[in-house]
């Protein structure tokens, strides 16, 4: 698999406190990559340590396969754009005269790329309006817009919807996806808000205490997550054998209970163990989601290792 950030034992310490601690980081090119952790994780630091804003104090990491000790790491970093903490945007401009800036500052002798990127983020019909007099979700928009602008294969956003309304969350999804699907451009999204992150990560990376706990696609920790019924019983033997013969996925829990998986109702367990006399005492439905999933990692014991 190829990957456009990987980082190998990162560390950051600030005097006695450690915000990233070995920190074991993989990117895959193309992925929407999910960094879910609680305030205070290290989710910042790291982006802050990537866009060379802050030195690590130890260990590494590789942009686009370039090691960040090779003096040709500033090249890979010009193929990243950012969004760090807020939007870096110029308030008492326009959106287009943002770009503008942006593009003198890049070296870019042309604004001919203008108009194509405030289509992009959906801000064509703000003409000579302020920053300042958006809206927050415009204002994100804009700041994602700057960061485009100098055609990055690699956008990392900080926290992109924290303190939008539903229809600015939306909007940023469906850009954000757009970015990804249309223009081929991997994302690190940084977020706590689990709900409207599990509509678009492929990957997953969950930190905790400045390490990270684990990595996973979004396909694998759906299938982790996915539905179940766990049915109490008085014979797991016998429900082991129904559901052999029924072909439905099962997992024996206890001498008691068992995980029933598949497209299965209370109704049709029952009626699936009533020839094996298999008694039914109790079924509770079990969904666990990515806010449990992450939950259960930083809670449940031991911590699993990192695997993509």
């Amino acid at each position: 698999m190829e990957y456009v950030l990987t980082t190998n034992t990162l560390q950051k310490k600030y005097h006695n406190f450690t915000a990233l601690d070995n920190v074991n980081m993989h990117i895959p090119k193309g992925a929407i990559y999910g960094f879910v952790g609680e305030n205070g994780a290290g989710k910042t630091t790291l982006i802050r340590l990537i866009c060379g804003l802050q030195a690590p104090t130890g260990g590494s990491y590789s942009l686009f396969g370039v090691p960040s000790s090779d003096k040709n790491i500033r090249k890979s970093r010009q193929r990243m754009g950012a969004v760090v903490e807020t939007p870096s945007v110029y308030l008492n401009l326009s959106a287009a005269d943002n770009l503008k800036q942006q593009l003198r500052i890049l070296g870019v002798p042309s604004f001919e790329a203008i108009p194509e990127l405030l289509n992009i983020v959906g801000l064509e019909n703000t003409g000579s309006k302020k920053a300042k007099h958006l809206s927050l979700g415009m204002r994100q928009r804009l700041g994602i817009a700057v960061s485009l602008a100098g055609n990055p294969d690699f956008l990392v956003l900080d926290e992109p919807v924290n303190g939008l309304d539903p229809q600015g969350i939306v909007e940023m999804r469906e850009l954000l996806l757009k970015l990804n699907v249309e223009y081929g451009i991997t994302i690190l999204i940084s977020s706590h808000i689990l709900g409207e992150l599990s509509k678009l990560a492929t990957f997953y990376g969950f930190i905790h205490k400045g390490r990270i706990i684990q990595e996973i696609s979004a396909k694998a920790l759906e299938a982790s997550c996915r539905k179940s019924l766990r049915a109490s019983v008085s014979d797991t033997k016998a429900l082991a054998m129904a559901m052999e013969e029924k072909g439905v996925e099962y997992q024996i829990i206890s001498e008691t209970q068992a995980e029933v998986y598949d497209d299965i109702t209370v109704s049709d367990l029952v009626n699936i163990l009533n020839p094996k006399k298999c008694i039914v005492y109790s079924v509770s439905s079990r969904e666990e989601g990515l806010e449990k999933h992450y939950m259960n990692l930083i809670t449940g014991g031991a911590l699993s290792e990192p695997h993509v």
